[in-house]
């Protein structure tokens, strides 16, 4: 039963990786689901009151990860306020639309929008664009280091 039960854990952890390319495949979700999989079935006494706090705050950065790197970058790379705002509505709303591509592009599309209607210069309309698809990016490579950590930490948890 244990071989079973691991198996699907370790396919969990591997679902969650696609969940970041792929966001309508629920990457965080995926990872929980392994770890209650593992303290009901498995053991109940190895994770801690402290590993289920640390990762509820995992959780918190990885869920607001997308759309706080786009809003950062968008504003590092010249946007205004509005297209700050836009780039985190883009992200929410590209979710649902022809996932990932979705999440890139429309963001883009909405701050480049927004600073043309703001009358920017189109040079700096599209500075601060690429600055939606560069919060897209640093948002990928942070979720991928957090679900690494989110794993190792449970993995280090069980085994040492």
């Amino acid at each position: 039963m244990n071989i079973i039960i691991w198996t699907i854990i370790i396919c969990l952890f591997i679902i969650s990786f696609v969940g970041v390319f792929i966001p309508i495949v629920p990457a965080v979700v995926a990872i929980w689901i392994g770890f209650f999989l593992y303290h009901f079935f498995i053991s109940s006494e190895q994770l801690s009151v402290l590993f289920w706090v640390v990762m509820v705050i995992f959780t918190i950065i990885l869920v607001g990860a997308d759309l706080l790197t786009n809003r950062y970058f968008v504003y590092k790379f010249g946007g205004t306020k509005k297209s700050e705002w836009g780039a985190i509505i883009g992200v929410i709303i590209g979710t649902f639309i022809y996932p990932p591509f979705g999440m890139i592009f429309l963001p883009l599309l909405i701050v480049f929008c927004l600073e043309i209607i703001e009358k920017r210069p189109v040079k700096e309309a599209m500075l601060a664009a690429v600055g939606a698809l560069a919060g897209f990016l640093s948002g990928v490579v942070a979720k991928i280091i957090l679900q690494f950590i989110m794993i190792i930490w449970f993995v280090l948890t069980i085994f040492i």
